[in-house]
């Protein structure tokens, strides 16, 4: 398996053009399979459990620490971020940006040395954004399956997990209508499946659906015209000094909501109730959403996870 591994990832990086877009078209699946190949619950956790994230700015470390917050006492993490860093550069095949500065924090361990540890209940793999560019000149399906081979080799009831995220508010094929038709025509089709074709049947990679719930809570509260502290979709994103809003990367409140998915789907357990007044990994207050935005974020994250079927929960 690790030789055949070896070949893809040396033969994609001699293939161009026309034949690279071949080759990957002819290993794509279909949403449908993928979803069935997922399809069924995962026992659920008994206690606290060990978590690695890898990936880059999208989890940065505000996430991470707000999770371990809302989970059982005794959860622990450790990661490896970097700037827009794809999981080919993780592995060690392209340059990461901005490690030095992303990873000096107490919470950083190589991401090799980690994942071979095997002392990780799960794992949760980030691919970088723009997705299709990460699929086009990345091969995000090749080395999705390499660290989950690794991962399962050094732990072979690890669990691993696929974390979704998004692109920018200003895309010109609206923000909303991507994050739709996204989910099975590149994170299902492009990168879960292909990446699973080359894993032993059985298997499994399930999704963290944070794109997919936050496209759910902005409908709800744009709906809403507002709901406490949050008008509209640009309430859940940083904004600069300026207070322009930056179009990709998400504030305290944003954060929240997207811890809430990966507690959802890591503990088997309803985010409905968690608490809302949070620290950030500094140690500082994070900026809350109000209790009836919390509540709305808290029921949308418990709701979306459920419907779609990708996390190993039952319904």
């Amino acid at each position: 398996m690790a030789s055949r591994r070896k070949a893809i990832v040396g033969g994609l990086g001699a293939i161009a053009g026309a034949g690279a877009i071949y080759h990957l078209w002819t290993r794509r699946p279909s949403a449908a399979a993928v979803r069935e190949r997922l399809a069924g619950e995962l026992a659920s956790p008994t206690g606290p459990i060990s978590v690695y994230h890898l990936g880059h700015s999208l989890v940065n470390r505000d996430m991470p620490a707000m999770l371990a917050q809302l989970a059982p006492p005794g959860h622990r993490y450790d990661s490896q971020l970097g700037w827009g860093t794809s999981l080919k550069a993780h592995w060690g095949d392209a340059e990461i940006d901005g490690f030095e500065a992303e990873n000096a924090h107490s919470r950083f361990r190589p991401a090799h040395e980690a994942v071979d540890s095997g002392e990780y209940d799960a794992i949760v793999l980030t691919e970088m954004v723009e997705i299709r560019d990460a699929i086009r000149y990345f091969d995000s399906a090749t080395y999705l399956a390499l660290w989950a081979e690794k991962a399962i080799a050094a732990r072979p009831d690890v669990r691993l997990y696929l974390y979704e995220t998004w692109h920018r508010l200003d895309d010109p094929d609206d923000w909303l209508e991507r994050l739709d038709r996204d989910l099975d025509r590149y994170w299902l089709r492009q990168v879960l499946g292909p990446a699973l074709q080359e894993l032993p049947q059985g298997t499994r990679i399930n999704l963290i659906p944070a794109g997919q719930v936050l496209a759910a809570f902005v409908r709800v509260i744009e709906a809403q015209g507002g709901v406490d502290n949050i008008r509209d979709r640009t309430d859940l994103f940083a904004r600069g000094s300026d207070g322009a809003v930056d179009p990709i990367h998400l504030n305290d409140m944003g954060n929240y909501l997207v811890s809430l998915v990966h507690f959802t789907v890591l503990y088997h357990a309803s985010p409905v109730g968690l608490p809302t007044a949070l620290r950030k990994a500094d140690g500082t207050p994070a900026l809350a959403p109000g209790a009836r935005a919390a509540r709305l974020m808290q029921e949308t994250t418990a709701r979306i996870v459920v419907s779609l079927g990708l996390s190993g929960i039952a319904a």
